[in-house]
């Protein structure tokens, strides 16, 4: 179920499930759980695209394996802050894992977060083929972890 609020969201958690964060792309998913506390968002791995059914198997997987109680959907906004038709892929997509597992789960603002992940990467001298390998995962940290940050406030 797709909840617009995030403390909404979070009142809907079982008790110690952890939320999940998605940075979703064209060609890949960018996966990060937060820890049972929802303090620390950690990124977890990037699944390559292929089509929706064996992308939801995957994700299904690491919901169950990593006890994922809600996810955090990244929403890719305009820089003017309009919905442009990434979000209505973003939407469909929730909609879809909606209707193979009853998940809370809630969309939260990405514009910028690869930029900001793939410049302290660059700052931190990580080398263009491992800021590659980790960018959509980090991203998805990122996104959940304002998310987290947002919870505590």
């Amino acid at each position: 179920m797709i909840i617009p609020a995030l403390q909404d969201l979070a009142r809907e958690l079982p008790r110690g499930q952890r939320l999940m964060g998605i940075d979703l792309g064209d060609k890949t998913i960018g996966i990060a759980v937060g820890d049972p506390g929802h303090m620390i968002a950690t990124p977890v791995t990037t699944i390559r695209r292929k089509k929706f059914t064996e992308d939801a198997q995957v994700l299904l997987k690491l919901i169950d394996d990593r006890q994922v109680g809600g996810l955090v959907i990244g929403w890719p906004l305009n820089m003017d802050g309009s919905e442009g038709p990434r979000c209505q892929s973003v939407k469909q997509f929730a909609n879809n894992m909606a209707k193979l597992r009853d998940l809370p789960m809630t969309f939260w603002d990405e514009r910028l977060s690869t930029v900001a992940v793939t410049r302290d990467m660059i700052a931190a001298d990580l080398s263009r083929g491992k800021r590659a390998k980790v960018v959509d995962q980090s991203a998805a940290a990122f996104i959940l972890q304002g998310a987290l940050d947002s919870l505590k406030r």
